[in-house]
């Protein structure tokens, strides 16, 4: 094992960290502080931009040609990394400091067997045999839970799911038994149930091997549970540190408080208690305003105080090493209820307006291909006989994992792809079978896409508000280009995006307000069904209660039909009326949010649920870890399509499970499940979300 070491195992101390272009110096970090104790787990929160990667890269001192350490210092075992040469560095770099990264295929070579890849680390740290070195990795590839681990040595990346990507990175950190592993963001690409699976193997095994943990992400409820101590960064400084309990239930900063009210917690109600979003923008680096950085958006701003002069951060007495960087922290009333934003009436929902029936979706896909044999064909069976209605002013949630066939079915309505078998009626009309090119102008304006990433969605070389047009010229909207632009003006107000932006190019908006873009282009042709495909997810917690709320705005004025596909499950409970949970191309549950939020559930959904973060130290949850993956499409398991991982099947006699699909079963006026679970199994689930009793 480790030395014994007993001071801090990272101390960064008034760290100041810039970039230096020809223009100008760039201060991305500034007089930012926190230790991380043996065996203590930190969490590093902030929003992009904040400057918690750039902390992170100077921790690894891989700050590139133009980035430089300008104040400060970082101690690593009471040893400066700032003064050590390069030789020091590479001995400490993988062996005593190890670093897991967002994307895991950035991490592995594509061309070099996983056991190859693993095996480096003992053999070029501790100088290990080959024969010692491949014992290490089975080891701690085993340590990571992965399935028949002499296989996994024998693969190559590209062979292994996302979440087993991810494992192996993090066996890879771990080879070397670190004293700190950094993760920056480490699950972020990954599904709610792969992200459980993923936290709770990096906590056990944190406690294994002594780690001491830097903690990195923008996700507050993933770092409640990881987390002893967490760190709130704003525009390059730490703006509050203490325990997780201190900051969660007693927080003493402004920036904190925003972040906790825009997020979607239990009790929010999208009509009676919606999201506070965070007035205005992130300030850019060199347009900092004085004083206080947060000050331009802080409810409680005072000018003349707090524009004055830089702001040190102030211990508050009350709790163990919490600190905030506010000079109003013991004059503010932090208990005072919310300003509730405003209240709106439950909308009803109107007449049907699209309809599934049995739909399915094969593909098929020859055997050769993947498998090297003779030229027969494999069915990837992505839908499975899908049933459901959407009405008039209603958000319709679909949620599962990946592979489970949302995006499929979205293809098939958008008319990216044509239906195999059954039927999607549109006011009457069937469009499964029409593929895109062949559909009337005014089907593709009813039915439109906002998509997942805004960055990929928009024309880099094109103006803002020419995209918009080019999308009213394609609905034969507007009668000359006059009209056309004052319609575009009117869209760009529906979205809350200044009229100047309109001649704006791309890459000069953010991230939300290109997501604002997109939904401006989806609406141009009074869209009335908008299949809305994670359109939240690559953004900050912030701007997602903005662009959820935009959304829901519009909604309520258009009557618009929402789609709303999601594995964020605290989003979905938020912001949608009913909720159909999707596994292996079936859908296993079909009911409004309280039925599918309230037991009994599919035995799936209380895995869903069980799995996703909530950033409330009030709620207790039952700890529901689904062993594996999704199966493959093409070769799903026999009969239920869930019994695989499912922790129900001894409760059902007979090997039911493993031999029949299951009915569709209606519970309540509604409610169905796809489920062989008798009613009193059913009847006698525990709710997996509970709030504690005070």
């Amino acid at each position: 094992m480790k030395d014994a070491y007993d001071g801090p195992i990272l101390e960064i101390d008034n760290l100041s960290i810039s970039f230096f272009t020809r223009l100008r110096e760039i201060p991305a970090v500034m007089d930012f502080s926190v230790k991380v104790m043996p065996g203590e787990a930190v969490g590093l929160v902030g929003e992009s931009g904040c400057g918690k990667s750039t902390v992170a890269l100077g921790v690894m001192q891989d700050l590139g040609k133009n980035g430089r350490i300008v104040g400060g210092s970082i101690k690593f075992k009471g040893r400066d990394l700032n003064e050590m040469s390069m030789e020091e560095l590479r001995d400490i770099r993988g062996s005593e400091i190890a670093m897991i990264y967002q994307e895991p295929m950035a991490s592995l070579n594509p061309a070099m067997k996983i056991g190859k890849q693993l095996m480096e680390v003992p053999m070029i740290h501790k100088g290990a045999s080959a024969e010692e070195a491949y014992e290490r990795a089975l080891q701690v590839v085993t340590d990571v839970k992965l399935p028949d681990p002499k296989r996994m040595l024998d693969s190559y990346p590209h062979q292994l799911s996302g979440g087993q990507q991810q494992r192996i990175v993090i066996a890879m950190a771990l080879m070397a038994e670190p004293s700190l592993l950094i993760l920056d963001e480490p699950t972020t690409a990954l599904d709610v149930t792969v992200e459980a699976a993923v936290v709770d193997l990096v906590k056990e095994l944190g406690k294994k091997y002594g780690t001491s943990m830097l903690f990195i992400s923008h996700n507050l409820g993933l770092v409640l549970e990881t987390c002893d101590r967490l760190c709130v960064m704003y525009s390059g400084e730490a703006v509050e540190t203490g325990s997780i309990e201190a900051v969660f239930d007693h927080m003493q900063h402004p920036y904190t408080q925003a972040l906790f009210r825009s997020i979607p917690l239990p009790g929010a109600d999208k009509n009676a208690r919606p999201l506070v979003a965070i007035p205005g923008n992130f300030p850019l680096p060199h347009e900092r305003p004085p004083g206080c950085n947060f000050g331009p958006r802080c409810d409680y701003f005072e000018a003349g105080r707090c524009d004055r002069g830089d702001i040190p951060m102030a211990l508050v007495p009350d709790k163990d090493r919490h600190e905030t960087r506010c000079l109003k922290y013991e004059e503010i009333d932090w208990n005072a209820p919310i300003v509730a934003g405003n209240t709106t009436e439950k909308a009803e929902p109107g007449r049907v307006v699209l309809k599934m029936d049995n739909l399915k979706k094969y593909y098929e896909v020859a055997a050769n291909a993947l498998f090297g044999s003779s030229g027969e064909k494999k069915v990837v069976k992505a839908n499975e006989t899908l049933s459901f209605e959407a009405r008039e002013s209603e958000t319709l949630a679909i949620v599962g994992e990946s592979g489970c066939g949302k995006s499929t079915f979205a293809k098939v309505l958008m008319g990216l792809e044509t239906a195999t078998d059954g039927q999607i009626i549109l006011d009457n009309r069937e469009i499964q079978s029409t593929p895109i090119e062949k559909r009337d102008t005014g089907t593709i304006s009813d039915v439109q896409m906002v998509f997942q990433n805004p960055f990929d969605t928009l024309n880099p070389s094109m103006t803002v508000g020419r995209q918009i047009i080019r999308a009213l010229e394609i609905f034969d909207i507007g009668n000359s280009d006059d009209e056309r632009r004052e319609r575009m003006l009117q869209l760009l107000d529906l979205v809350k995006l200044p009229r100047a932006f309109a001649d704006r190019m791309p890459r000069q908006l953010s991230g939300g307000q290109k997501q604002r873009v997109g939904i401006a282009r989806a609406f141009a042709g009074d869209a009335r069904i908008v299949v809305a495909d994670e359109p939240v997810s690559a953004l900050d917690v912030s701007v997602q209660a903005a662009v959820t709320d935009l959304l829901m705005e519009i909604q309520r004025e258009q009557k618009t039909t929402l789609l709303f596909i999601s594995h964020d499950l605290s989003i979905v409970r938020y912001l949608s009326d009913r909720v159909m949970v999707m596994y292996l191309g079936h859908v296993v549950e079909l009911g409004d949010t309280e039925q599918v939020f309230a037991p009994p559930y599919h035995p799936y959904t209380e895995a869903l649920l069980s799995a996703v973060p909530i950033a409330d130290t009030s709620i207790e949850k039952q700890h529901i870890v689904l062993d594996g993956d999704i199966p493959s499409a093409m070769n799903p398991p026999p009969g239920c399509p869930f019994q695989t991982r499912c922790r129900w099947k001894d409760k059902v006699a007979g090997g039911l499970c493993e031999r029949e699909v299951p009915p569709v079963r209606h519970l309540a006026d509604g409610h169905q499940i796809k489920c062989h679970l008798s009613d009193e199994k059913l009847a006698g689930m525990e709710p997996v979300i509970k709030i504690a009793a005070e």
